[in-house]
């Protein structure tokens, strides 16, 4: 495009954003609506072909058609003369591989949310009979809220059903992603898309390609016949269904992996939950025991450790409290009913409503730690016994009290005159 920056009276090209083997993006102003677009302008050396124009514009337009938040938007497809062009929204931000060379490997929940939404786009583009064929983090842009939007849908698809006995003197980079079916000349399919994005969840938890060649066939051959690397040699943290699942779209036979993103994307999600829920209950592990409640602890699930002494025991240099009757107690609580009193009963940690303790609560219930759980109501026999003796003594008082005041009237009369 010999000095030329604008295109069709409309699009004004202000600056170079990047190029790639098939096509190079400009910055552009649409004078016409007054916006920012992004255009992608095809290589001189692919327009010379009259059917790839034809399945390049028939894509872009199927493209147009779709509409969803994780893909680029396509806003017009034409030409000016020899060169052919693509109109797409602009996204203010970066791509993820310059994410993933800046900072290595992600964390683990950015990275299944990035996994997530690039399978959202392109299952949409799946339910859409599209497949995109050049699955890679450099058609991957991240916008500056964080929204993931996959871009360069059917160029790959449009050159890889006309040129492809031309491929290698055009695309460089992209073979590092492409399925091994890809690799041995066949037409993609929604589980080649699959098979790349697995390469890219790769790269993203572990911050390298999981197969590195000096040449294309080198690549391809490592597609098609090299082991599957496993994330957790890289990264021994990271879950292990995490990593049977990646291991599980990098088959290198279609069939053995899932049929379309869509599938793979319901799966991240519930590695997604499984990971944040497990770091929920690893935070709530550290909280603080239960606080008292009613003058009493409340004990909601048995302690990790052994539980220390109840308030109400001796010293912890001291033996527990045991279940055979012993001559001396232990000190009373300043709560105890009967307040600085000592008994020599033992504590039983089942006792029967009638069976001796050492503690009770104010309001006449025993207390819960003393008994290990008990909390029936109950009176000591002793202090039983006790009360019914001043009772009986009380009555006595008070009949001998009554036998003298019935004394009086008769002496009076002089019936008793001696008294």
């Amino acid at each position: 495009m010999p000095g030329e920056t604008l295109l069709n009276q409309r699009y004004e090209l202000v600056a170079q954003q990047g190029s790639g083997g098939m096509s190079v993006i400009y910055k552009a102003l649409d004078r016409m609506l007054g916006r920012m677009v992004a255009i992608k302008i095809l290589r001189p050396n692919l327009t010379k072909d009259p059917a790839f124009l034809d399945k390049f514009q028939q894509e872009a337009r199927s493209v147009a058609m779709m509409s969803h938040p994780n893909i680029v938007t396509v806003h017009d497809v034409g030409s000016d003369g020899a060169t052919h062009y693509i109109v797409m929204e602009m996204i203010e931000g970066n791509d993820l591989k310059k994410l993933i060379k800046a900072r290595g490997g992600l964390p683990l929940d950015k990275a299944l949310e990035y996994g997530i939404q690039i399978c959202a786009g392109l299952g949409f583009a799946h339910r859409s009979q599209l497949v995109h064929a050049d699955v890679k983090p450099q058609n991957i842009l991240i916008n500056r809220e964080g929204v993931l939007k996959v871009t360069d849908f059917g160029i790959a698809q449009a050159y890889t059903d006309t040129m492809t006995q031309t491929r290698s003197d055009v695309v460089w980079g992209s073979p590092h992603y492409f399925a091994p079916e890809q690799a041995r000349g066949e037409s993609p399919t929604p589980a080649a898309d699959v098979y790349s994005i697995g390469i890219v969840l790769f790269e993203m938890f572990t911050g390298r390609l999981p197969y590195v060649g000096s040449s294309q066939r080198e690549l391809a051959l490592a597609h098609i016949q090299g082991d599957i690397p496993r994330i957790k040699d890289f990264n021994e943290e990271l879950p292990d269904d995490l990593n049977n699942v990646i291991v599980k779209v990098m088959s290198k036979r279609p069939n053995d992996r899932y049929k379309h993103a869509d599938q793979l994307g319901h799966i991240l999600q519930e590695i997604r939950e499984r990971s944040r829920g497990t770091a929920q209950r690893t935070a709530s592990g550290r909280m603080a025991p239960p606080t008292a409640l009613g003058g009493q602890r409340v004990r909601r699930s048995p302690p990790s450790n052994p539980p220390q002494a109840p308030a109400y025991s001796a010293p912890a240099a001291r033996a527990p409290i045991p279940i055979a009757p012993r001559r001396s107690a232990p000190p009373v609580s300043q709560s105890s009913p009967v307040g600085a009193a000592k008994s020599d009963l033992p504590l039983n940690p089942s006792p029967p409503l009638s069976a001796p303790s050492p503690l009770l609560n104010p309001d006449g219930t025993i207390n819960v730690e003393a008994t290990g759980g008990y909390t029936g109501p109950f009176v000591p026999k002793r202090q039983a016994k006790s009360e019914g003796a001043d009772i009986v003594t009380i009555i006595l008082v008070i009949l001998a009290f009554l036998a003298v005041a019935g004394l009086v009237p008769l002496y009076l009369l002089g019936v008793f005159p001696l008294l």
